[in-house]
């Protein structure tokens, strides 16, 4: 008997998950003679001013400021700022050594994003090939090609509708149609036990509380060497929202590179048995 590949995926949230800080942070920003604080500070004020949701409050402050510094609002400029990002260690690395191992335990591994941060900017990186699909925050374009307003916002709790459209096999954020179809749940081309949802936050604890109760599994990374940032995350744990955390480093045999190959070991190991008594 030939043994079948399982599908299992993996969601990445992108800003202080695979990368340090927030995408915007490492050029967009610095190139609009703002410091970050400021700009995050005024992201805030604009917020609570217009009682906007704090996803469209960036988005409008990043092409209000770069029409101001008469900076270019091309999708290939926001791009080009995608280059510039710090990974946390291994992470350029992981892709191909955990898709290697899921190969070895007859498991088809996709990677997806989904993030609150610029999906212009994360299409611009190295890992941006990695993944099946990226779900993020992005701009309408004129035809020109110029940023005019934004055609997707996500934000904490939205982030959950995504976990969905992969559950049911959707690759983009315009279907309504299909996620909204019922589907028998044991008939959805990725089940939500063959999920793992990684992020470093706040801003996850809605997607990782639901895939916790679909049967999935959540990760809650922090960042290496920094105070106070694991008994942060260790209130994820004890709140029930992460089933595990670990340093955001993704070298081979660190800390989440365990944890994902054990949880690659169960669905295997699973599989396995389900295959045989079928």
């Amino acid at each position: 008997m030939s043994k079948k590949y399982t599908t299992v995926a993996i969601a990445y949230d992108f800003d202080g998950t695979l990368a340090k800080g927030n995408i915007q942070e490492n050029s967009f920003i610095p190139e609009l003679g703002m410091d970050k604080e400021a700009f995050w500070k005024e992201v805030k004020k604009i917020t609570k001013d217009n009682e906007m949701d704090e996803i469209l409050s960036y988005m409008f402050l990043l092409i209000k400021k770069a029409k101001e510094k008469e900076m270019s609002c091309k999708k290939e400029n926001f791009k080009k700022h995608g280059k510039t990002v710090e990974y946390f260690s291994g992470v350029e690395q992981y892709f191909t050594n955990i898709n290697e191992y899921a190969k070895n335990k007859s498991i088809k591994l996709e990677h997806y994003i989904i993030s609150s941060g610029t999906k212009e900017m994360i299409e611009g990186t190295s890992i941006a090939k990695e993944f099946e699909a990226i779900f993020a925050s992005s701009f309408k374009y004129n035809v020109d090609g110029v940023a005019q307003w934004p055609a997707l916002a996500i934000n904490y709790t939205t982030k959950t509708q995504y976990l969905f459209r992969i559950n049911k096999g959707i690759k983009n954020a315009w279907d309504n149609s299909s996620i909204n179809e019922y589907t028998p749940p044991k008939e959805r081309p990725i089940l939500f036990e063959n999920m793992i949802y990684i992020g470093d936050g706040a801003t996850d604890v809605p997607a990782m509380k639901m895939l916790n109760y679909q049967g999935g599994t959540s990760i809650g990374v922090y960042p290496p060497n920094t105070r106070g940032a694991k008994t942060k995350a260790q209130e994820l744990l004890q709140n029930n929202r992460a089933n595990y955390i670990a340093k955001a480093d993704y070298s081979n045999g660190s800390e989440i590179d365990q944890i994902v190959k054990s949880i690659l070991d169960q669905i295997s190991l699973k599989a396995s048995v389900k295959q045989y008594t079928e």
